[in-house]
Parts: C-alpha cells; structure tokens; sequence
C-alpha cells in the first residue's frame, strides 16, 4: 500500500503549481491588462533506481507562453488611457533598467514629467528614452502611438505638438514569457526587443482593457483542484488503513 500513498503525496505535491497559477490568476480577474499565461498538465514518468522499476510518479509539465487574446474593452473616457488592438504590446523600463513589454494602458505623465503607467513603469519612445512632457501641456496619444502636447492656455486654435512616438510592437509571431517582475519578454530573451509581426501596432485612445481571464473557468478549475486535493488526501487515509488492518490480521494469525 506504500505505492498508493507515495503516488497520491506525490501527486498533492505537483498540483500545488497548477494551484498557485489559477490563484495567481484568480487574484488578477480585475487588473487592467492582465494576461493569461501559465497552463499545468500532469504526466506519469518512470521512477528510477533500487526497488523503483515499477513505480510510475505524477509529475507536473508547466508552459508560460503568454496568450495575448483580447480581454474586454472598457471605455474611460480619459486622454491618456489606451487599449492596445490585436497583439501589439507596449515597450517600458523595468524595475532593473531593461526593456520590457506590456498591455497595461493606465497611463498618466508622472511627477518628473515623464509618460508613465499606474505602476510607475516608464514608457519608452522609438529611440528607446523615455518620454518627457512639457510642463502644463495636456496629452493625447493616436492610434499609432504618436503622442502629442497641447497648450490649452494658448490664445486661438491650439496646434498639437508631436513630443515622441511609443515603443509598440506586434507580437502575433514572437512567443512571450511573463518575468519576475511582471511584465513580458522574449521567450528566451529576457531584457530584448521583439521583431515586429506583419500587423501594423495600434491602440485605442480613451478605452482600457480588461484581464483577459475568464472568472467563471478560474473557479471552476479551482473547485476541480480542490477535488482533487481531497481525493488524494483520502487515498492517503485509505492506504494507512490498510496498512492497519494488515498489521492487525497478522497479529491474529
């Protein structure tokens, strides 16, 4: 009966990163430009070595490829909101300096003057600097990321000043992986640019997009997992009271 047991621990073991990811996206059902990324199968592999060549153990395969399909669009009315179209992305700064992509589109014009998001993720423009707005100037960005100041002080007809263009690309043919930080990256090429796709970047100025998690399937592969749990749980039980009856009859006889 230990090859139950050590199946079913085995097996509470590997569910747990299958967990932490639907928790993980659980967490983030609200957050502006949240994608899916991590999908968690189980496979039996051979476990090797003295008094194991029978014993098969569940092993978790995890692969962290973003799904870049659209969440839904919300519409805020606000100059400096934007939803990126299809799969565009939108270059930042990280934390440690590199580059760095993501579809968060909260975005505002920060204490130092430079265009940033709500995480205070610097946004870089075409050369790869960051974007710096003129004090007192309002800002709207195009659909082609060209982002403009205007002086609504200014006497007549305000002319839009071009101050950068951001740095946006299509990733429908780069695979992209989440980082530590949050953000996205080349699979394999953490801190690089990605090769533009055959669509042309854009976004939608005034709108911001939603996570594009699904509530109802995060709770119920939630319920299925906590099943599951339980099911091996008792497995465990099961197998200790065998075990039990075992020693008992022996004992008897």
């Amino acid at each position: 009966m230990d090859r139950l047991a050590f199946n079913a621990a085995a097996a509470i073991d590997q569910q747990s990163l299958s967990r932490q990811m639907t928790t993980n996206e659980l967490a983030n059902v609200s957050t502006v430009g949240f994608k899916r990324s991590y999908e968690v199968a189980m496979r039996a592999i051979k476990v090797d070595g003295p008094g194991f060549e029978s014993r098969l153990q569940p092993q978790s395969v995890s692969a962290d490829v973003i799904q870049l399909k659209p969440g839904a669009m919300i519409a805020t009315g606000t100059a400096t909101d934007v939803a990126m179209n299809d799969d565009t992305v939108l270059g930042v700064t990280s934390p440690n300096g590199q580059l760095a992509f993501t579809r968060r589109g909260d975005l505002r014009v920060g204490t130092a003057g430079v265009l940033e998001n709500s995480l205070h993720q610097v946004v870089r423009g075409q050369g790869g600097g960051a974007i710096t707005i003129p004090p007192g100037l309002s800002v709207s960005i195009n659909p082609d990321g060209s982002v403009y100041a205007i002086d609504r002080a200014q006497a007549g007809v305000a002319n839009p000043i071009l101050i950068d263009r951001m740095l946006m690309r299509d990733a429908s043919t780069t695979p992209l992986e989440r980082r530590q930080d949050g953000l996205f990256g080349p699979v394999g090429k953490l801190g690089g640019d990605i090769t533009d796709g055959p669509v042309t970047p854009s976004l939608t100025s005034g709108a911001l997009e939603s996570s594009n998690v699904n509530p109802m399937e995060v709770m119920v592969k939630l319920m299925d997992q906590s099943r599951s749990f339980e099911h091996q749980v008792r497995n465990i039980k099961e197998s200790k009271t065998i075990d039990e009856s075992g020693a008992t009859m022996m004992k008897l006889g």
